[in-house]
């Protein structure tokens, strides 16, 4: 095996990799035999924005929607908290957003459902050096959509899937999740992963954080910020980010005050 392989995690081992312009076929569409077979019993992680749009589809904070339809497994191998998609408490177990025509939150599905049949991992963070994605395929034997006439390769397929409108905040969080800092292995302590789960996932519990403790009394925050945090979920996020390497990496991406400097608050 590889060392890229190995460091791969142990669900994406053994798939084909795709390099650059290597083609797949592939499609999915009611027509297609197994149609809707692959959104049961089936593990799907959701990356902060899934967790946003998917909240903001069906009328939930944040905090309602992790309650409600996620699942937060603990496991040795993980550095950071992850988030799953709770699937239904039928015998099928099928995802509690699927119906007889489909997806009833296609547009804004999670985006392991965008990149199906591709899978993605990062390889392990390396001093001086930005991780690069790795592309697998997924060739599961239910799966008749492999069969159908239409050949891809792996941009085509993420612009087609509408991919590349998200890129910006999912690199965001692809950046924190192999940051340098966990190199040889080191472990958040519990309040920093606290401060992780909260920011990139319950966002509405940042704003709060961010608008109603003391937090703009303690950094200072670009003018005109303040009221896009307010109202711009995209904007909170990015910011989330950004917190997030301060608190958690100790980088300088926000400025303590000065003692008695007021905050700038745009009416």
């Amino acid at each position: 095996m590889n060392s890229t392989a190995a460091a791969l995690p142990e669900a994406l081992r053994g798939k084909r990799q795709l390099g650059d312009g290597e083609a797949f076929r592939f499609g999915c569409h009611p027509g297609v035999p197994c149609f809707n077979r692959c959104c049961a019993d089936v593990n799907i992680m959701l990356t902060p924005l899934d967790v946003l749009r998917l909240a903001r589809r069906l009328g939930l904070s944040t905090g309602e929607f992790l309650a409600r339809h996620t699942l937060a497994p603990i496991t040795k191998d993980l550095h950071l908290p992850v988030v799953m998609l709770r699937m239904g408490d039928d015998e099928a177990r099928r995802c509690p957003f699927v119906g007889e025509r489909g997806c009833t939150v296609y547009d804004d599905r999670p985006w392991a459902c965008r990149m199906y049949p591709l899978g993605m991992a990062l390889p392990p963070a390396r001093a001086g050096a930005d991780p690069e994605p790795v592309w697998v395929l997924f060739e599961d034997e239910f799966c008749h959509g492999r069969e159908e006439a239409s050949e891809w390769t792996v941009a085509r397929w993420r612009a087609d899937q509408k991919v590349e409108e998200r890129e910006e905040l999912e690199t965001g969080f692809r950046d924190i999740v192999a940051h340098p800092w966990f190199i040889g292995g080191r472990q958040l302590d519990p309040k920093r992963i606290e401060l992780f789960h909260t920011a990139c996932y319950d966002l509405d519990a940042f704003r709060r954080f961010v608008l109603e403790s003391s937090f703009l009394r303690r950094f200072e925050v670009e003018e005109g910020l303040v009221h896009e945090l307010e109202s711009s979920d995209e904007a909170l996020l990015r910011f989330a980010f950004r917190w997030l390497r301060f608190a958690l990496f100790a980088e300088p991406t926000l400025k303590v005050r000065e003692p008695h400097s007021a905050p700038r608050r745009t009416p």
